[in-house]
């Protein structure tokens, strides 16, 4: 069964005739694999770019190897880099980008365990945000990806 957000996101969406993608590194495909829990998600789901490793980041999303090496994949301009990446090779109204460390290790005093950076591209649209999750893993990208959701609503004025 679809969540309730995925039905709203996906109701708004298909009424304006709008499309959305997702560029996942720290989800691994979870929130696409929420969002396609719908059935007929097909017309405003365009598809996933999952870039876990750097070189897939630089290469498949556009994000510049410099950035990574200074600023390291969970951070706002990469998740920023990342939206717009997918937004150009998806071709979609809408994208989200997740980075971020879910855990159990990874984490540094500066992004601690549950530390999360989204950025949504749309329609005069370029926002970024971090935050901290607590939890396992599971439960960080589980939090991760219902984030995501909200943050496409708020955008979406829903």
């Amino acid at each position: 069964m679809a969540h309730p957000l995925v039905i709203k996101a996906v109701e708004t969406l298909r009424q304006r005739g709008q499309t959305v993608g997702f560029a996942e590194s720290c989800t691994g495909g979870l929130l696409s694999a929420v969002f396609t829990r719908m059935p007929g998600v097909s017309d405003v789901f365009a598809g996933s770019l999952v870039a876990y490793s750097y070189s897939l980041k630089e290469n498949l999303l556009g994000v510049p190897r410099s950035m990574l090496r200074s600023m390291g994949a969970v951070s706002s301009p990469v998740a920023r880099k990342m939206a717009l990446g997918a937004r150009d090779s998806l071709q979609t109204t809408w994208t989200i980008a997740i980075t971020g460390v879910a855990g159990p290790g990874g984490g540094t005093a500066a992004k601690p365990v549950g530390t999360v950076c989204f950025a949504i591209c749309g329609p005069g649209v370029e926002s970024v945000v971090q935050r901290h999750f607590q939890g396992t893993r599971r439960e960080v990208q589980l939090a991760s990806a219902k984030f995501a959701l909200k943050m496409l609503l708020h955008e979406l004025g829903v």
